[in-house]
C-alpha cells in the first residue's frame, strides 16, 4: 500500500467508507482522486479509484441510449433501518432462516445452491424493519462473481452455520477465505462498540488501509439447534477458523432463539429512531426516520428533503436531554425516540 497519504485524503477515504448510497460514494471517490498524492507509490491506488469512478458513473447514468437492462438485479436497493446480508455454506439452513424471519418465499430445499439470486425480505422490530437479503451459498470451489457488488450496500451480515455438520469448520473457513480474496472481511466489531480513530491514527495493517475492502459486522447464527449440538462445538469452530464473532443459537425449524436477532441488530447497529412533526400538529409516531448514534438534526433534515436541509434554521425537540419543545441548532445530536420539529429560513 502507498505511504505518505495526507490527512485530507484520509478524511475523503473515511467519508467513502461511511457513504450510504452510490452518488455519495461517487463524490467521495472524486475527492479521493483529487487529494491523493501523485507519485509512483500511489499509482495502483489511483488506477483503482479511477476504475471505480468509471464503474459508478456508468451505473448511475443507466442504460445507454437504445439499450435496456437485462438479467436479474444483483444489488438490492437498501430499505428499512439497515440492510443485512445472509451468508452461509450450502445446506446451512440460510434460506429457511430467511423465510422464517421475514415470511419470504425463499426456496428451501434439501439440496445445495437452491438460492441463486439475491432475495430481500423485511424483518420487523417494534416500529421499524430490517432488510434481510438471502444470498447464494459460498463454497471453497465457487463464489458468484457479482456477490461483492451485492454486499456493497450491506450494513452487516448474519453468518449462518450448521454445527451438526462434521465439515462445518472447513466450510466456514472456505467461505471466509473466498470473501477475503474478494476484499470482504467479516468482523466482530459492531457500531455500538466501535471507537472512531483519527485518520492519522489508523492501523498500518494492509487490510485496514484498503479503502475498498468491505468490512461487515457479523453475527454468527448457529442454526439447527433443534437437532442438538454441544455448546463446546462453537468454541471449537471459533478456534479452527481463527475468528470470534458474537453468536446466537437458533432453530429455523422451531423458532428457538429467533427473537434475539432483531433486538441484537437494533442495539449493535446503534440505530436511533426519530419522529417528525409539523408545527401545531401531533408527531407521526408510526413512521420514524432511522439514523445512527451520533446523528444530528441536519442528518434527519436531509432524510426528510434536501431542500429542507438546505434551508434549515433550527429545530424544536421533545425527548432525551432537553425540555419539551427546546430550540436547538442543526448540529444537535439526537437520541432514540426524539421528536423533531424542523424550521426553515
Amino acid at each position: 500500500m502507498p505511504a505518505n497519504l495526507t490527512p485530507e485524503y484520509k478524511r475523503a477515504e473515511q467519508a467513502y467508507r461511511a457513504a450510504q448510497d452510490e452518488r455519495e460514494r461517487l463524490a467521495c471517490l472524486k475527492e479521493m482522486l483529487r487529494t491523493i498524492p501523485k507519485h509512483k507509490g500511489t499509482e495502483h491506488l489511483q488506477a483503482d479509484i479511477k476504475s471505480r469512478i468509471k464503474q459508478l458513473t456508468d451505473e448511475l447514468s443507466g442504460p445507454r441510449k437504445g439499450a435496456a437492462r437485462t438479467g436479474p438485479v444483483h444489488v438490492i436497493r437498501p430499505e428499512g433501518a439497515a440492510q443485512i446480508a445472509l451468508l452461509g455454506a450450502p445446506n446451512s439452513g440460510k434460506s429457511a432462516l430467511h423465510a422464517r424471519l421475514t415470511g419470504s418465499r425463499a426456496t428451501v430445499a434439501p439440496f445445495p445452491h437452491s438460492t441463486q439470486e439475491p432475495l430481500p425480505g423485511m424483518l420487523p422490530f417494534e416500529d421499524i424493519h430490517f432488510q434481510l437479503v438471502d444470498l447464494p451459498p459460498i463454497t471453497a470451489e465457487y463464489i458468484d462473481a457479482w456477490l461483492p457488488n451485492a454486499l456493497q450496500p450491506a450494513d452487516a451480515a448474519l453468518l449462518v452455520v450448521d454445527l451438526t455438520d462434521p465439515a462445518c469448520a472447513e466450510s466456514v473457513a472456505a467461505l471466509i477465505a473466498q470473501l477475503d480474496a474478494k476484499r470482504i472481511s467479516l468482523v466482530p466489531e459492531w457500531p455500538s462498540s466501535r471507537v472512531e480513530t483519527a485518520p492519522e491514527e489508523e492501523d498500518d495493517d494492509e487490510r485496514a488501509l484498503d479503502p475498498f475492502r468491505i468490512r461487515l459486522p457479523t453475527l454468527l447464527v448457529a442454526n439447527k439447534a433443534d437437532l442438538g449440538f454441544d455448546p463446546d462445538d462453537l468454541a471449537v469452530l471459533e478456534e479452527l477458523i481463527g475468528l470470534r464473532l458474537p453468536h446466537v443459537a437458533v432453530s429455523a425449524e422451531t423458532g428457538e432463539g429467533l427473537d434475539a436477532i432483531a433486538p441484537f441488530l437494533f442495539r449493535e447497529l446503534a440505530i436511533v429512531r426519530v419522529y417528525t412533526k409539523a408545527p401545531g400538529k401531533p408527531p407521526a409516531m408510526d413512521k420514524p426516520f432511522t439514523v445512527r448514534r451520533g446523528a444530528t438534526v441536519l442528518d434527519v433534515a436531509r432524510l426528510v428533503h434536501k431542500d429542507i436541509a438546505a434551508a434549515l434554521k433550527y429545530a424544536r425537540i421533545w425527548g432525551t436531554g432537553v425540555f419539551d419543545g427546546q430550540q436547538v441548532g442543526p448540529e444537535h445530536v439526537l437520541h432514540d425516540r426524539d421528536v423533531v420539529e424542523l424550521h426553515t429560513r
